[in-house]
């Protein structure tokens, strides 16, 4: 059985569904377990394993888990934008390079920017942390790791939105033609 590019397309359809709303359950549980931690019962900074900083400031507490959160968003929303994406019914294999798809591809480029500034953020504020006697877990058992990683990304995708930029102009010169 020969494996065509529209079952790739679909597969990986399905794969980004899944990691979207497994993100978008990570988000979910990040924002109700900080409002229960911080509202209803303080013994729950352990499901951050946090409770440490909990005991030492709940304010650094809470910036921790801001960053926690924000960086789980920003994963969501970039896999909602890939999902969106892919399930565009205008999407033409004859002209694959669409202004949608630019501007896709710049959007996806500014969330991993975002969500690498945020994991450095994160990483350098846990280790501000450690300087100042607190215990802490490992950056990625709080879920930011790989900022720089992600910034690599970044860059890549924004690379790629001039490349696609290019290529519409081509297509468009190439429809001019005759």
């Amino acid at each position: 059985m020969k494996t065509t590019s529209k079952q790739i397309l679909i597969f990986l359809n399905v794969v980004a569904w899944i990691l979207f709303i497994g993100l978008c359950v990570e988000a979910g549980s990040f924002i109700f377990n900080a409002f229960f931690t911080f509202f209803i019962n303080p013994i729950n900074a352990s499901y951050f394993k946090l409770e440490h900083l909990f005991q030492f400031d709940s304010g650094y507490f809470g910036v921790i888990l801001f960053l926690m959160i924000t960086v789980s968003v920003l994963k969501a929303i970039l896999f909602y934008v890939i999902v969106k994406l892919s399930m565009d019914k205008k999407a033409s294999f004859g002209q694959p390079f669409t202004i949608k798809v630019k501007e896709s591809v710049k959007h996806i480029g500014y969330l991993a920017l975002g969500i690498g500034l945020f994991c450095i953020w994160g990483k350098n504020y846990s280790d501000w942390l450690v300087q100042q006697g607190v215990q802490m877990p490992a950056i990625d058992v709080l879920s930011m790791g790989g900022g720089d990683v992600w910034l690599f990304m970044a860059v890549i995708l924004f690379v790629m939105t001039h490349l696609i930029n290019r290529a519409i102009e081509f297509q468009a010169e190439n429809e001019l033609t005759i």
